[in-house]
């Protein structure tokens, strides 16, 4: 009897211990399940952050460029403000390329927006394969939209194996946030600093509709990290008009 017992109760957990084996997150999905919980804890490391930032832009058919310095700002609320400190070039680039830029960031953070987090719940992820890059080994993702929304692309992701943390995203707007534009494709990469996340360069092209190609390349320095706090996000775009 009592060897009936022990093989009933090593079949048990034999059975246990394969369901256990069945639900364990293992290869690229575990990197996304990590990427994921670590873009919600960058999300809180964000809030309270400021950064210089210069924004060069330019529409080289009409051979006009300009140059924007200044201060972008995450409140403890998430609140996202730019405060313009010089502007130099012509003023057509800045309002129709600058100021406009920054305005489709500031919709796309207003309340009850969609949100538009690179996550599970907004896109497919496909593994394409780890790379070396700066002593780093980086875990390649294609990643396409569950949904055609303003906002979301369709390209890749790299993320960091060690941290889980976004290092680039690239690729192509899959809807314009406008009439005037026909495609927006763009670079963003990051550094991690201090264990988060932060923008280092984000380079855009734009095929507009009346002007032709307009380019915009935004440079982040001098990134302080200085607060942890969660709330809803906002956004708001300061008056270029008189810098």
């Amino acid at each position: 009897m009592r060897s009936i017992t022990n093989r009933y109760l090593l079949s048990l957990f034999a059975v246990s211990l394969g369901a256990l084996s069945a639900t364990t997150v293992t290869g690229p999905d575990a990197v996304v399940e990590n990427y994921w919980a670590a873009a919600q804890q960058q999300e809180l490391a964000l809030a309270g952050s400021s950064m210089e930032v210069d924004i060069e832009a330019s529409l080289p058919k009409l051979k006009k460029h300009g140059r924007l310095r200044g201060l972008r700002r995450i409140s403890r609320l998430g609140r996202i403000t730019y405060e313009a400190l010089h502007f130099e070039g012509d003023n057509s680039v800045k309002n129709h390329v600058i100021a406009r830029y920054l305005a489709a960031e500031a919709e796309a953070q207003a309340d009850g927006s969609p949100s538009l987090a690179v996550t599970p719940a907004n896109y497919k992820f496909k593994y394409k394969g780890p790379v070396e890059s700066g002593g780093q080994t980086i875990e390649i993702f294609q990643v396409t939209p569950r949904r055609k929304l303003v906002g979301l692309f369709k390209g890749e992701i790299w993320i960091d194996a060690k941290t889980f943390l976004c290092v680039r995203e690239s690729g192509r707007l899959v809807k314009p946030p406008s009439i005037f534009l026909k495609k927006i494709e763009f670079v963003k990469e990051y550094a991690i600093q201090d264990g988060v996340s932060v923008p280092r360069q984000i380079h855009s092209v734009v095929d507009t509709r009346l002007v032709g190609p307009a380019e915009l390349t935004i440079d982040f320095r001098n990134v302080s990290l200085v607060g942890r706090a969660s709330g809803p996000k906002r956004a708001s775009l300061v008056d270029l008009g008189d810098q």
